[in-house]
């Protein structure tokens, strides 16, 4: 069995991942492209040593920020880790909000890498923009700033993908939980915490920004990217704080819109007074999906 934790953001995925762990002797796989790397962890809202409490994660801080990580590497390593866990009798469980990782990793993807990019520069912005989209449906697009547009597709096809059969589960026996809840709950939600990690989170960025780094993952990264503004003094706080939520709640639409499109989900509304409810409604699912 391999269990799917996916959603948008702030809506209990990390939960809800350790208490299945521990229920089902189970591992988890990191599937958000940003908790790969290392010290970015107060704006990923990456998981605390205190939050796993003693279950086993993966694929978490096994990177630099300044070091490229592509879905095609994504897709080897974590195929690697179902491996090794299922060999431990033990149940894989990845847990995300990146769509194209957890698609990658499960479905019938074949990347091949390729060096000759070069062909991007000569695309009309119209072109590039349809090519984002083909490729990862939830990425965030800047329309009105070419350059961006071009770093993006180029990050996005560093790892050329070579669609077999992306609708194929290469497992029989995954079962895909959705957490979700009302728009307004996840705003308030999205918006709080955010206002929670402030202090901390421009602590986090600002070590990056003195050090001079400006890589790829903080280029794309929502708290990062706006921050760096700041600090450029291109935008005040407030107006990059507000530019964060909105990023934020925009990129949990995207989210929904990915997941509803490319997989079989079982939604679950999250009882945020009474979590323990929404943990016995997604486990008996899954007893009932088991495969025998």
């Amino acid at each position: 069995m391999i269990i799917v934790i996916c959603g948008p953001t702030a809506v209990g995925k990390t939960k809800m991942s350790v208490e299945l762990a521990k229920i089902y002797n189970g591992e988890i796989i990191n599937a958000d492209s940003t908790q790969v790397y290392k010290e970015m962890d107060i704006g990923t809202a990456k998981v605390t040593k205190q939050e796993m409490q003693g279950v086993k994660h993966h694929l978490l801080d096994i990177k630099d920020v300044s070091e490229l990580y592509t879905v095609y590497d994504y897709q080897k390593d974590a195929r690697a880790k179902i491996e090794e866990i299922k060999n431990r009798g033990h149940v894989p469980i990845l847990v995300g909000g990146t769509g194209l990782y957890i698609k990658a990793a499960l479905y019938n993807y074949d990347f091949i890498d390729t060096d000759d990019l070069d062909y991007i520069d000569d695309l009309r912005d119209e072109e590039i923009i349809n090519k984002i989209k083909e490729i990862d449906p939830s990425m965030e697009i800047d329309y009105n700033n070419r350059r961006r547009l071009i770093s993006t597709l180029k990050m996005l096809a560093s790892s050329d993908e070579q669609v077999l059969d992306k609708d194929h589960l290469l497992y029989d026996d995954v079962i895909f939980i959705g957490l979700t809840t009302k728009r307004e709950v996840l705003y308030e939600r999205i918006d709080k915490r955010f206002d929670e990690m402030l202090v901390t989170l421009i602590d986090e960025v600002k070590t990056f920004y003195k050090k001079g780094i400006r890589s790829k993952a903080l280029n794309t990264a929502i708290g990062y990217k706006e921050l760096y503004k700041f600090f450029d003094d291109e935008e005040t706080l407030s107006e990059a704080v507000l530019e964060c939520k909105q990023n934020t709640r925009n990129y949990a639409k995207r989210q929904y819109t990915w997941f509803n499109n490319q997989m079989d989900i079982k939604w679950f509304d999250v009882n945020f007074t009474d979590f323990t409810e929404t943990i016995s409604e997604v486990t008996e699912f899954i007893e009932k999906s088991i495969p025998f």
